[in-house]
């Protein structure tokens, strides 16, 4: 490598390889060979990976495209790899790092300018279908979790992206990178790659199970923990902290993790630690972090809107304790994992989706349930894979010589079984999820309308680079292709021509915007058939009826009743059948959850708050951005598809488009003017308004003074939306300075003049 990444590395204190790194190096992953390496959590794959993308830049003048599973993954990875961003390439340009995770209707040409380009695998399909110019300039891919080709919502994205990239150039470099693969061979195979696994960790990690008062290890070692109390994860969690540790327990539901949570923070005024250079005995954990863990707990009240679940965090977050869930906003995510990492918060309790996630190493990590509730099975016994996530997670590099990983069993029996089946078994081997209908007819749709195949050969050609026809056979897949296609062409999104298969402008518009072919279809069907009334509502329900929604909001038995009133009133403006409550009871209860979910996207744009919505409907912030998100692409859709369905739907159009503004924000429509303003929310918003300020010719006939004098708003903000809109603005109002500057001013002048 380059001196100049030599520098960068020891400036951060790596002055050697770790031995899976060294591996990988003798075996010719700087050469341009395609390498798998399978290694534990914090073994140094991400450096590889730097190293891998780095010698594409400086020395091939080419690009490197690194794929996450989640967007906060690549966030994080986005990050490490800035920290190469001053070193200089030989066309005397420096690197450099771009990010892409959103807004899947664009080709994202900007990204041509960036040379490691961080994203996740749904963008980078994303960008396949948009035939981004750029791409013909990717040398390198860099996989992380390739393991996650097992799982079914986003294995196959993965897999025909990668399938992709290797139809695009065939000499393209593959970096797959994995903490727990069995059939590694066969992937490996798949990608034509060579092989790494080890076991390898820079710190031992210990594995256990733990029945009352005892761990028994896989190695047969045992060790005994004082019973404090008669919850054996409260007694696990004294122990660690009192040798100095971070505990990460993991619960097999939200409910359970806060339970949990809870239940940690009612002890830890029992944990004492010597006070740091003093001759005082002892002082509680709790009181020798107090101010640290204040400034924390201000943070999560300070993220977003006030409401019941930020005063809980906030209040656990007080005790060094906090919990991790799909349910928190992304903000208080954010502020939880970052006080973890600074060793600020000393217990996490999570759901498992976190061992997925960024990387949260702690010295002990507590799996407290191997079962997880699963629709339609009921308690189900987790994959021995996930178990390995989560194990993965104990130890911390730089502060421990050891990590510590238990399940707790609850009998002798569960302990037994619990030790085969989990701490000694082997991860199950990962399988294709692709040819499954439902799936598999967004990517064939894809493959016409992108323009990589327009014959059934061309198309069974392409999906012969998959890893299922790698595992089983194309023959196994071509039924399920050629009844897709027949499917497309029976809905009007491709037709024949000549000997070909091409897309319709439908099907074309269809792929471009990333959604499932049905609900193209529902939204088809839906603008051609317009209700008597074309209402705000009408919209959300039809978006909250297609399959890109994502899980229904399940109506609890006492919101029934209150649904079914919503139905009767809304009726005139449904774009959807109601089915028959008694022929159908299932479908009857899905379009009750549909109309809940209609029914929380309109309170929200009618500015109901977080707490209400909570309190009303039981969603829960992190839920509610979700659907948020969702709905706003789904939005954009109808949008986009209403002029090519007919001319006529010119009303949905506008309707829609506003709509995408009002959800996003969360605003009645009088206010989007006022919002469109930078720094603008949807509370200040509101407080503008209100105030009589009620256009943007209002405000452009406010004085500075007026504006400043509204709660939330100040001077910098008033003199910001008064740059944005020209208003006229006295000379002095722009040249006065806050009280804050002008204090900084002063007491820079007195140090000029001691000077």
């Amino acid at each position: 490598m380059p001196e100049s990444v030599r520098e960068v590395l020891q400036a951060q204190g790596i002055c050697e390889l770790f031995p899976p790194q060294a591996e990988c190096i003798r075996e010719g992953v700087l050469e341009g060979k395609n390498i798998l390496l399978a290694s534990p959590t914090a073994s140094g794959k991400t450096l590889i990976a730097e190293l891998c993308a780095l010698k594409h830049v400086l020395e091939g003048g080419g690009k490197a495209i690194y794929l996450c599973p989640l967007r906060a993954l690549a966030s994080e990875k986005f990050e490490e790899f800035k920290k190469y961003t001053n070193i200089q390439k030989p066309d005397g340009g420096k690197v450099s790092v771009g990010i892409s995770t959103g807004d899947f209707d664009t080709a994202d040409n900007w990204l041509a300018n960036y040379d490691i380009i961080i994203t996740t695998n749904e963008k980078a399909d994303s960008l396949l279908r948009h035939r981004a110019e750029w791409i013909d300039n990717i040398s390198a891919v860099i996989v992380d979790e390739i393991h996650l080709l097992n799982e079914a919502s986003r294995g196959p994205t993965l897999e025909i992206v990668l399938a992709r990239l290797m139809q695009y150039n065939a000499n393209i470099q593959i970096l797959a990178l994995s903490a727990t693969i069995n059939n590694v061979d066969e992937i490996a195979g798949w990608l034509n790659a060579k092989y790494i696994v080890t076991n390898w960790r820079p710190i031992n990690l210990k594995e256990g199970v733990i029945l009352q008062d005892e761990i028994q290890y896989r190695e047969g070692e045992r060790r005994k923990i004082e019973q404090e109390t008669r919850i054996t994860t409260i007694n696990m969690v004294l122990n660690t902290l009192r040798n100095g540790g971070q505990a990460l327990i993991f619960a097999s539901t939200r409910k359970n993790a806060v339970s949990a949570a809870k239940q940690v923070a009612s002890h830890m005024d029992k944990i004492l630690v010597p006070k740091s250079g003093s001759k005082i005995v002892k002082k509680s954990l709790e009181e020798q972090t107090k101010g640290a863990l204040e400034k924390e707990a201000h943070k999560i009240l300070e993220a977003g809107e006030h409401t019941q679940i930020g005063e809980e965090l906030a209040g656990l977050v007080r005790c060094g304790v906090a919990y991790h869930h799909a349910g928190l906003s992304g903000a208080q995510r954010t502020i939880i994992e970052q006080g973890f990492k600074d060793r600020k918060i000393k217990v996490l309790t999570a759901t498992p989706t976190l061992a997925w996630g960024v990387n949260l190493p702690a010295r002990t990590v507590i799996i407290q349930d191997y079962r997880r509730f699963e629709a339609g099975l009921g308690n189900y016994p987790i994959p021995v894979l996930d178990y390995k996530q989560m194990a993965g997670r104990a130890g911390r590099p730089k502060y421990d010589k050891f990590g510590e990983s238990v399940i707790v069993a609850k009998t002798a029996d569960e302990a037994d079984f619990v030790m085969e089946n989990y701490v000694l078994a082997k991860p199950e081997r990962i399988w294709s999820r692709l040819a499954v209908e439902k799936i598999l007819r967004t990517h064939v749709l894809s493959t016409i309308a992108s323009d990589y195949a327009h014959t059934k050969e061309e198309i069974y050609e392409f999906f012969r680079k998959t890893f299922y026809a790698y595992q089983y056979d194309i023959k196994a897949i071509q039924n399920v292709i050629s009844k897709i296609l027949r499917f497309l062409h029976d809905e009007e999104m491709i037709y024949v021509a000549g000997d070909g298969i091409v897309a319709t402008k439908l099907g074309k518009r269809i792929s471009e915007l990333y959604i499932d072919p049905l609900s193209g279809i529902i939204i088809r069907d839906a603008l051609q058939s317009k209700p008597a009334l074309l209402t705000e509502f009408s919209l959300l329900q039809l978006i909250a009826h297609t399959p890109d929604m994502g899980p229904i909001m399940r109506p609890y038995q006492r919101e029934m009743e209150k649904l079914e009133i919503a139905v009767e009133e809304h009726q005139p403006e449904l774009l959807v059948e109601i089915p028959n409550q008694h022929g159908d009871h299932i479908g009857y209860a899905d379009f009750l959850g549909e109309v809940k979910m209609a029914m929380v996207l309109n309170t929200w744009i009618e500015e109901a708050t977080e707490e209400k919505l909570l309190e009303h409907f039981n969603v829960q912030p992190g839920d509610l951005y979700r659907t948020i998100e969702s709905a706003k692409w789904l939005l954009h859709a109808i949008e986009r598809l209403a002029p090519v369905i007919a001319d006529k739907n010119k009303e949905v159009t506008a309707l829609s488009s506003e709509l995408v503004e009002r959800v996003s924000m969360g605003i009645k429509q009088e206010l989007m003017p006022i919002v469109a303003l930078e720094g603008v929310g949807r509370v200040r918003g509101r407080i503008i308004f209100n105030a009589g300020f009620q256009t943007v010719e209002d405000l452009k006939q406010a004085s500075i003074e007026e504006l400043t004098a509204l709660p939330s708003v100040g001077p910098r903000l008033a003199k910001k939306i008064k740059e944005q809109i020209g208003g006229y603005v006295k000379k002095d109002d722009w040249d006065s300075p806050s009280p804050a500057a002008k204090a900084s001013q002063e007491i820079q002048q007195r140090g000029l003049l001691e000077f």
